[in-house]
């Protein structure tokens, strides 16, 4: 439904509006202003066809993202209503549950710090051979699939210890484990258990190596495995459940950020030359490029556990509700000139992008170092980087958590 069409209806006689919005990643969508100042809590129909309440203001998205009364994990329950239909098998949500000892909270916290010794070398080291195989092919090439596919996966391969020789397969797993569908299709499931059974025999790998050769959050593991009492109930395949999550979940967000993140300067090549000139201020761009970047496609899902006022809407316990990113971090009433990429905006640029309250982001600080590196080595090694095809031409995924290119043709010379 367009914006004219929403303009030109009464609120009681309103139809819902579709959800999600456009697929593109590049472009606003054209409903976002109207939403946030005409129904900044707005009925949607969700791709399952369900209803959702859509919140779209900063505000209102920060009040529900802090309120424990609006639930993440609920949002995996039987019965509830649905953004899309939950394809990930039962057995693993379970096991994701069941992870509760403070070892393994620990040992996860530990891997994703991007402080480790020696891990910010590899990365810069990691993103230059990208660069130098996209050079001796020669361009055009795609970005996607030469540097920022393999450049993530690399960074959680080290963080979990699993070899770099398998990112091709376990990249594409993430095609289908993330996919929007309407109803559940049988092989999602069985590419969830492809994926685990990977991992816990990565688990095991580490498992039969001495203490001190062990690397990665998986050779943490095996050590809860053989000295922690509360996880001595743990069984690999609930550990490999963690690692498969960290690395799905993580890999598809930085490279779906680093992919927009690029054509949003390839778009502005003005801004190349200056992260050239002024890479002391990769920091403050790598901030304001998230909040910038509309890679989530799907809003942010919550269940509530309670009735709760959000704005002018009693939202009712058991209802669904999506925070719209794109809608909150565009907000004028929070970001001075939001239509405008500042590299330069202040420090306290309080964007969402990695959420808010109990579940943060706690990869927030990692994803961070794998964008500045990333980008700090492209404006280096191709200054002269720039889109090889007319933007309109990109194709854009459908069906897929993340808005996302198929590929992103560049050139350099």
């Amino acid at each position: 439904m367009s914006v004219e069409q929403l303009e030109g209806t009464r609120d009681r006689e309103r139809p819902l509006l579709d959800f999600p919005l456009s697929r593109r990643g590049d472009v606003l969508p054209e409903e976002c202003a109207w939403l946030r100042e005409k129904a900044p809590v707005a009925r949607v129909r969700t791709l399952t066809g369900d209803q959702a309440w859509l919140v779209s203001n900063y505000a209102l998205a920060k009040q529900v993202l802090e309120d424990e009364r609006f639930s993440l994990k609920d949002t995996a329950n039987a019965g509830v209503p649905r953004q899309y239909a939950l394809t990930i098998p039962p057995e693993v949500v379970n096991n994701m549950g069941n992870i509760q000892s403070a070892g393994l909270r620990d040992a996860v916290m530990k891997a994703l710090n991007p402080r480790r010794a020696g891990l910010r070398e590899e990365l810069r080291t990691m993103a230059g051979g990208l660069i130098d195989a996209l050079v001796a092919e020669g361009g055009p090439a795609d970005l996607r699939a030469g540097f920022a596919d393999p450049f993530s996966a690399f960074l959680h391969c080290q963080v979990l210890g699993v070899s770099f020789a398998d990112w091709r397969r376990l990249m594409s797993g993430l095609d289908v484990a993330f996919m929007t569908a309407r109803e559940p299709f049988a092989d999602s499931a069985l590419n969830w258990y492809k994926d685990v059974g990977h991992f816990a025999d990565a688990l095991r790998a580490q498992l039969a190596l001495p203490a001190e050769e062990r690397t990665g959050l998986l050779g943490r593991f095996a050590e809860l495995r053989e000295a922690d009492p509360e996880s001595s109930h743990l069984t690999d395949e609930m550990f490999a459940t963690v690692a498969v999550s960290l690395f799905g979940a993580g890999a598809v967000s930085t490279s779906a950020f680093l992919v927009l993140a690029v054509l949003a300067l390839l778009q502005r090549p003005e801004l190349i030359g200056y992260l050239r000139a002024h890479p002391e201020r990769m920091g403050r761009a790598v901030d304001e490029l998230l909040r910038w970047n509309l890679s989530v496609g799907d809003g942010l899902p919550r269940i509530a556990l309670a009735d709760v006022q959000v704005g002018d809407v009693l939202v009712k316990q058991g209802e669904l509700v999506l925070v719209l990113l794109e809608g909150a971090n565009f907000d004028p009433d929070a970001f001075e000139r939001p239509d405008e990429l500042d590299l330069e905006r202040e420090p306290s640029n309080a964007h969402l992008a990695f959420g808010a309250g109990r579940h943060f982001c706690p990869a927030s600080a990692l994803g961070r170092a794998h964008a500045e590196i990333a980008l700090e080595v492209l404006v280096e090694r191709l200054p002269e980087l720039r889109l090889a095809v007319p933007a309109e031409n990109l194709v854009w995924r459908t069906g897929f958590i993340k808005r996302l290119p198929e590929r992103l043709p560049v050139a350099w010379v």
